[in-house]
């Protein structure tokens, strides 16, 4: 009987740590709400993980930031190198005329 305790004395201890920590009152919440939904949804685990905010972006939509991503670094490095070449003539301009004061 003793052996048959053991286990039941750590469900409840990890029932009173998923208590203390806010678990089933949230995974409660989220049940009620699902069950509460007038049009339940075709896929009860996605619905889960969006109120719990752990769903991702969908793929065709991670497809699309990632060229929006890429179209914008390669802008970024164009305006960089377009900032350099423009600092480079002004640093032109700001020296020459100061030597041909000198003249």
């Amino acid at each position: 009987m003793a052996s048959y305790r053991a286990p039941e004395s750590k469900r409840e201890q990890f029932r009173r740590y998923l208590e203390k920590s806010g678990v089933l009152d949230t995974l409660t919440s989220i049940l009620v709400a699902l069950y509460e939904e007038p049009e339940k949804p075709n896929n009860a685990l996605d619905f889960i993980k969006l109120q719990l905010g752990a769903a991702g972006p969908e793929p065709a939509d991670a497809e699309t930031l990632r060229m929006e991503l890429a179209d914008l670094q390669q802008k970024c490095n164009l305006l960089m190198k377009e900032n350099e070449e423009l600092r480079n003539k002004l640093m032109q301009f700001e020296t020459s005329p100061a030597e041909g004061e000198g003249e």
